[in-house]
């Protein structure tokens, strides 16, 4: 329980990180030269859910990364249309991609599915890192 908790710190952190990134990345190519960064304090826990890959990859460590990036992928779809819809009816969502021609309820984007699988298997490294169990 405390390598699950110390993953869901680890992965909180990690996602807001990349998240900073990316919306840095995109202020930089709208040419926004404060390169303002966003993101919620809704993510923490939304991204921390991924401390879950870890016992799922012990349990499927003898995949081949491929299968296990999809799998990662469809659990992350799943844990941002659930959070994404739960916020939603709350007025509380920090998203929308209601301007995406790919978008599902306007909480998910299809076209993201090469993200979510490839960050999917960096949340795995991040969590089986020095996992004795692997």
């Amino acid at each position: 329980m405390k390598k699950l908790c110390k993953d869901f710190l680890k992965c909180g952190i990690l996602g807001w990180c990349l998240e900073i990134l990316v919306s840095g990345a995109e202020a930089l190519r709208r040419q926004d030269k404060t390169l303002t960064c966003h993101t919620s304090l809704w993510m923490f826990p939304i991204y921390g859910c991924a401390c879950l890959i870890g016992p799922v990859y012990r349990i499927l460590k003898h995949l081949p990364k491929t299968v296990r990036g999809l799998i990662y992928m469809t659990g992350i779809f799943s844990v941002e249309y659930a959070t994404g819809r739960f916020l939603d009816k709350k007025g509380q969502c920090p998203w929308s991609y209601q301007k995406s021609p790919w978008n599902i309820s306007h909480v998910i984007r299809l076209d993201f599915a090469p993200a979510w699988f490839l960050i999917g298997l960096l949340f795995e490294k991040a969590v089986a890192a020095n996992d004795s169990r692997t």
